[in-house]
């Protein structure tokens, strides 16, 4: 089993199909696991930088393209769907390669992950609260019954705000929804590799994929999705670059203002990501431009 993560914009991806191929030739086939949240979904492309299937050397990939941008994408459907994924990888005698940056569904995989209940009833009512209200009477209630989650989650996120709140009414101490104070490896064999790059480097890479997402269409595939339910879905409209893309097709951002909004958020994305990722235990860090070669003879 192994995880290639790090914060969007480090190389991932690049680096994740060279180690597959390096895997290869040690006669260790190897399938690769997508563990980004919004790469789960269908014609979600530009936005995701996701990879086309003519780039992915032949290598099998799973969970890319599973959802439509109607439908939720749950951590507790993700975690299922990614084990089962992975125990048919290892049945077939490969290594599976997971590969993304979402923290909480990287986590819930590689971890020993429980997670809290549900109750519709509650969470519908709460949901309401936030339409009515927005998501700042809701995270103040929040930040008074549970602080430490309160400093986790973004106050404007009011999606992660309902669902802490849900899950405190049910008598749940806390959320749950953070790496475990002492995580327990759900695979025994297992590498995690973290992809980082310097912060002013990283912070060029993302400004310069924003405006490449504009100059490659994205306003064109945020259309597209909008004929299929986009403005209507749960997860995906809220996506960063996608939210900002609607925006401008509604007339509500210029084409400017929109780019400098989305540079701005995957910055705060990134760091996030930064911050998640350095808790892990035993990360051999690389760079982009690391020898997958000596990654393929980490494993311990």
């Amino acid at each position: 089993m192994w995880a290639v993560v790090g914060a969007t914009g480090t190389g991932k991806t690049a680096l994740s199909l060279d180690l597959a191929d390096a895997l290869a030739e040690r006669g260790r086939p190897a399938e690769i696991v997508n563990a980004d949240a919004m790469q789960l979904y269908r014609g979600m492309d530009i936005g995701t930088a996701k990879l086309p299937e003519t780039q992915r050397r032949g290598i099998r990939h799973h969970l890319f393209d599973v959802l439509e941008v109607t439908q939720e994408a749950a951590v507790a459907w993700y975690q299922e769907a990614a084990r089962e994924v992975i125990a048919d990888i290892h049945r077939r005698g490969a290594d599976a390669v997971l590969v993304g940056g979402s923290g909480l569904y990287v986590s819930s995989v590689l971890f020993d992950f429980r997670f809290p209940p549900r109750d519709t009833d509650v969470r519908a009512r709460l949901e309401s609260e936030l339409d009515a209200h927005g998501p700042g009477a809701l995270f103040a209630r929040l930040r008074t019954l549970d602080p430490a989650t309160a400093e986790r989650i973004d106050p404007r996120n009011g999606r992660r705000i309902v669902r802490a709140l849900e899950v405190l009414e049910l008598g749940e101490r806390t959320h749950g929804a953070a790496l475990p104070e002492a995580p327990t490896l759900w695979h025994d064999r297992t590498r995690i590799v973290g992809v980082a790059v310097p912060r002013d480097e990283l912070v060029r890479r993302l400004d310069l994929r924003v405006e490449a997402m504009w100059r490659d269409g994205i306003v064109d595939e945020v259309a597209r999705l909008r004929t299929q339910g986009l403005d209507r879905g749960v997860t995906a409209r809220r996506a960063i670059g996608y939210a900002q893309a609607l925006a401008q097709l509604a007339g509500e951002m210029t084409q400017a203002e929109a780019i400098a909004e989305t540079q701005a958020l995957t910055r705060r994305y990134a760091r996030r990501q930064v911050s998640w990722f350095k808790r892990y235990d035993g990360v051999l860090w690389a760079e982009p431009s690391t020898d997958a070669s000596s990654l393929a003879d980490s494993m311990p």
